[in-house]
């Protein structure tokens, strides 16, 4: 009888820490959790917009099916322009994923090694970098350096840098965050050394090195290393609550539409975007999807293996609280939910 007692009031303190937890919880999060599982994607976008983002594009490829791309909301809020699904928007960390495969193809044909260290490549930082000697360029891809992250920079997208040596003078002369190999953090300046290296090594801006190797065999026409090299009128609008205007002509690098991402994350995950060792070398060192965030714009580039599907969503709308990144977690549960539902019905 004691037992039973003691069980119930566990119970009872676990079912009141699980509500006094919701206190802290913001609503809209709750709301978008427990309503109803929408019948469609279009129906889940429309219930996104009504959560508060301006606009959104979804695009999904199922295996065996034709792909299909949705929108809703607007992609200029001002002038009240629905959103095109084939509007172009800034991909933001999703471009790591490029920059992981043209190092894997740089290391497949010899030109670069995994094991050679940042010292090395980039002698003119000893000194500058606490333990550039022993930083490889296989920690930097796999964010395993310890390097201080140069965009964590107090107030740093209010005035973004525009150049690899503003960049570096964030984090320069400043202690490691540990020792390197020892702790996964993820860091925006190892892949701005890693651009840097490819860029030395190649003699030539690496983009022209991806466009040749990665886009141009996928038939991938619609991605871009910069706003300055598209019509700014086909950019989603991008919007970050408590700054008044769109920040689509900001420069913060590449740009694609969700088709075009969609088609490289299925050619990433099927094996097609690479050749001969290359698959094997880059399932050694990175992964095969990713997440994307920069003021007014955050993308995710999923594959579900499950039901061989990939899945890319678009949001253009930000919070400086990350409210909208939690958020957009779960419309994309939701998602995924609504698909994996169709395939069983």
């Amino acid at each position: 009888m004691k037992k039973n007692k003691i069980k119930n009031m566990f119970r009872i303190l676990l079912i009141a820490g699980s509500l006094a937890s919701l206190c802290f919880v913001p609503w809209i999060l709750v709301k978008a959790w427990i309503l109803p599982l929408p019948k469609s994607i279009d129906e889940q976008i429309s219930e996104a917009v009504n959560h508060g983002f301006e606009g959104m594009i979804v695009y999904v490829d199922q295996a065996g099916e034709q792909p299909v791309t949705y929108a809703g909301g607007f992609m200029n809020r001002e002038n009240k322009i629905p959103t095109n699904p084939d509007a172009l928007f800034k991909i933001a960390s999703i471009s790591k994923l490029y920059d992981a495969v043209a190092v894997t193809k740089l290391v497949s044909s010899g030109q670069l090694s995994l094991d050679k260290s940042l010292a090395e490549y980039l002698p003119e930082l000893i000194g500058k970098i606490e333990n550039a000697e022993t930083i490889t360029l296989r920690l930097m891809i796999q964010h395993r350096s310890g390097i201080p992250n140069f965009t964590d920079a107090p107030n740093f997208w209010a005035n973004p840098t525009k150049s690899f040596e503003e960049s570096l003078a964030l984090i320069e002369g400043e202690p490691a965050n540990f020792k390197p190999g020892k702790k996964y953090e993820y860091c925006n300046t190892n892949y701005l050394l890693i651009n840097k290296i490819m860029d030395n090594t190649l003699g030539y801006p690496n983009f022209q090195f991806i466009q040749k190797e990665i886009l141009n065999p996928l038939h991938l026409n619609n991605t871009y290393s910069s706003v300055s090299n598209v019509n700014t009128e086909n950019v989603m609008g991008g919007y970050h609550v408590g700054y008044p205007h769109d920040l689509k002509t900001n420069d913060y690098g590449m740009h694609a539409t969700a088709e075009d991402v969609g088609k490289f994350i299925r050619a990433l995950n099927d094996g097609t975007v690479f050749k001969n060792d290359e698959k094997e070398i880059y399932a050694s060192i990175y992964k095969f999807e990713h997440d994307g965030w920069v003021p007014g714009y955050q993308g995710f580039a999923k594959y579900y293996e499950n039901i061989d599907t990939v899945v890319i969503a678009f949001y253009n709308t930000t919070d400086p609280k990350l409210l909208n990144w939690n958020l957009s977690q779960i419309l994309n549960k939701r998602i995924y939910r609504i698909i994996k539902k169709s395939n069983n019905e």
